[in-house]
């Protein structure tokens, strides 16, 4: 009961942040049951009433103006959710692309401190020259240094976490977790879209991200996996000055993606540049099932060489062979106006429930892949494709996927990357060689011989786990013949405790859940009127 008390408080801060910054409660003409405005009242105080509402700002940048004064956390759901137009619309998916993750540093003693921490020792033990911050984030910031190996000076980039940053995400997470329950509860339309199954996803990339070791480890395999890539590299990590609160890496030197001026004046091809990059992220996703999940213009530069050098690799997605197959034949299919066989892929692979026709499905599909055909390179958007995908979604009750949300949130932002560097890059001839190289490679010789290799070596593990699997069918047999014929007992104590707990629970719980639910449709309300 304490616990939904606070993650009931801590959603009415958020309502009451909201309002402050001027996004209304009630959408206009719609009516208000009596049980909310009788919850609105109880929530907030009549004092609060006259609060001035920031109102002079920007309608899409309101809400992301009331997510970035909440703090780290709400920074993070608003630009989650910003990849969920299906969950909250498109207008308001718009206006969450605009939130950006700064904030203000914190101290150089309290960054100092934590290098000394984490890495044992004095600072300058470690470090010849340690800089102040040169970029602040919700989870962490960035310093430039100097180590001295062997009278050699390399610059490197020392990457912290912000202090006490775990425990506040774990409080947020908390309401995050109650609030989606309670619509997964109440309101059964919701289900399908899996509102706890996306804050999984939220927990699990924030965990990654707490954790500098893991980002390190990231970046090593990513290196690995494009070695052999000629217009792609990631910064060296240094191990020796590595910990799970402080991360340090090859300091590049490089021109940011995003200066247009400096890029054409050092002699680059932009056009060429935007190829790559969005050639290298179909590439990590499709043939290696791991990609860079926050590839925005901040996290890329543009080395002497004319190689697109990636940073910050807190975010990172995975898919299995599964997924990547569906993302190939799905870009293979519309690019190729193959629309039977992409609808097919959406079946294969669960997508869609199969008492749906396949072939009205694939009448969905050419809805969508056909004007895309007939405009031209700077009308086409991957964007634009993702959302009449979403809109289909509940026609055709498809489930959210979890493993796609990160991809389809970053295949938003690496096109807007790409289009910033060429406008006129037509998307779809860029990604072409990519998907196709991918379907041949697996539907081919080689990958027909792949697959059969790894079905014989299934085959045998199977076999070699026989024994073991039917000695313990054997033992559940046997169990099972033993509770048919003495019954399963439980003394009168247990049953009464059983039935206290589950009583207390059940009280409680059901009154925390309908004040929560209310108090949730309060602040869904504010954002659906914003």
């Amino acid at each position: 009961m304490a616990s939904a008390i606070m993650n009931l408080l801590r959603l009415a801060r958020a309502g009451i942040v909201l309002a402050q910054h001027g996004v209304r409660f009630v959408p206009p003409g719609m009516k208000v049951p009596l049980a909310l405005t009788l919850a609105h009242a109880a929530t907030w105080p009549v004092r609060m009433v006259a609060w001035p509402l920031r109102a002079g700002k920007p309608h899409d940048t309101r809400i992301t103006s009331a997510l970035a004064s909440l703090g780290p956390s709400y920074i993070k759901l608003g630009q989650f959710l910003a990849t969920r137009a299906d969950l909250i619309g498109p207008e308001l998916a718009g206006d969450l692309r605009h939130l950006q993750d700064r904030l203000p540093p914190f101290s150089m003693a309290e960054a100092r401190l934590a290098v000394e921490e984490a890495l044992g020792g004095r600072l300058d033990r470690h470090f010849a020259e340690f800089g102040p911050p040169v970029a602040a984030a919700s989870i962490a910031q960035v310093h430039k240094a100097v180590v001295v190996e062997n009278g050699e000076r390399r610059r490197v980039a020392v990457k912290i976490l912000r202090p006490g940053i775990e425990k506040r995400f774990k409080r947020d997470l908390d309401s995050y977790y109650f609030a989606a329950r309670a619509i997964e509860r109440f309101h059964a339309p919701s289900r399908r879209l899996r509102p706890m199954a996306v804050v999984d996803t939220l927990e699990r990339t924030t965990q990654l991200e707490m954790d500098l070791r893991l980002e390190a480890a990231a970046i090593s395999e990513m290196a690995e996996n494009s070695g052999g890539d000629a217009e792609f590299r990631v910064p060296k990590v240094d191990w020796r000055r590595t910990a799970r609160r402080v991360l340090t890496v090859e300091w590049i030197d490089g021109i940011p993606i995003s200066d247009r001026v400096a890029l054409e004046s050092a002699g680059h091809d932009l056009g060429q540049l935007g190829q790559i990059v969005l050639r290298t992220f179909l590439r990590h996703a499709m043939r290696d099932g791991f990609f860079h999940a926050d590839m925005h213009q901040g996290n890329l530069f543009v080395d002497e060489r004319g190689h697109i050098v990636a940073v910050d690799f807190g975010i990172m997605g995975r898919l299995g062979l599964k997924e990547r197959r569906f993302l190939a034949e799905i870009l293979h299919g519309i690019i190729t106006r193959d629309y039977k066989r992409a609808a097919d892929v959406h079946f294969w692979a669960g997508y869609v429930p199969p008492h749906h026709p396949v072939a009205v499905f694939a009448q969905a599909l050419r809805a969508i892949g056909e004007p895309i055909h007939g405009r031209t390179a700077s009308e086409i958007s991957m964007a634009d494709l993702l959302g009449q995908l979403f809109a289909y979604t509940e026609v055709f009750d498809m489930r959210t996927r979890p493993e796609l949300i990160l991809l389809q949130k970053s295949m938003v932002i690496v096109e807007g990357v790409a289009r910033g560097l060429d406008p006129n890059l037509n998307l779809w001839t860029a990604a072409e060689p990519v998907a196709k190289e991918w379907v041949d490679a697996n539907y081919g010789v080689s990958g027909r011989l792949r697959e059969a290799g790894e079905g014989a070596e299934s085959l045998g593990k199977l076999l070699s786990d026989l024994p073991g699997l039917l000695e313990g069918a054997e033992q559940g047999v046997a169990a099972m013949a033993e509770m048919a014929r003495t019954g399963v007992r439980l003394d009168a104590d247990t049953v009464e405790r059983i039935g206290t707990a589950e009583a207390r629970h059940t009280r409680w719980g059901r009154a925390a859940l309908w004040v929560g639910a209310l108090s949730l449709l309060a602040i869904a309300l504010a954002l659906a009127g914003s």
